[in-house]
């Protein structure tokens, strides 16, 4: 039950204690495979929809690209340059888990069938808010977009070069073993 005091609600306790439960997951997870358990917890929570066999790919994409979904498979591929570039720059490993949480959820959306983007950025922004709250990075990043991490950055001065791509071993805990 929410309560209403001089024009505010206020969250009743089990709903605030979910969010801190969930800023806590994300901003102690140190692997992407954590990250990702915090966005299929959050989309079960919200969507109360899952698809498991995800694989997570690193791969160094045009920097106007967070990741991607390639329709028909249990892919995301995550743009490994961006995720380096916002580490090295912000430092801050709070944020850099809100970024990649942000970018996974939105792929992990069109997984799901959400195929519109302005719709999926939509649901990243009220999933996060909901989860997290309206104050936490996550939910602001949704908000502004992934992008406002890049703001003051010389861009023009990075100087990526092109890597293998990488498959990020133990990105999704299979509850059975799949043949």
């Amino acid at each position: 039950m929410n309560v209403t005091l001089s024009g505010k609600t206020l969250m009743d306790t089990s709903e605030s204690s979910i969010i801190e439960r969930y800023r806590s997951r994300l901003e102690n997870s140190t692997k992407y495979g954590e990250v990702w358990e915090v966005v299929k917890d959050t989309v079960k929570s919200t969507l109360h929809k899952h698809r498991r066999g995800m694989m997570l790919f690193l791969d160094d994409l045009p920097i106007q690209l967070g990741a991607y979904h390639p329709l028909g498979t249990n892919n995301i591929v995550l743009n490994r340059t961006l995720v380096q570039i916002v580490e090295g720059a912000i430092k801050s490993k709070r944020v850099v888990n809100a970024l990649i949480y942000n970018l996974l959820l939105h792929e992990y959306l069109h997984a799901l069938g959400q195929f519109s983007e302005i719709k999926v950025r939509r649901m990243v922004y009220e999933i996060a808010e909901k989860c997290f709250g309206e104050s936490h990075i996550a939910t602001s990043i949704a908000k502004k977009s992934p992008w406002v991490l890049l703001k003051g950055i010389p861009l023009e001065t990075v100087n990526a070069p092109k890597r293998v791509m990488e498959i990020v071993r133990d990105f999704e805990k299979a509850d059975k073993y799949i043949v």
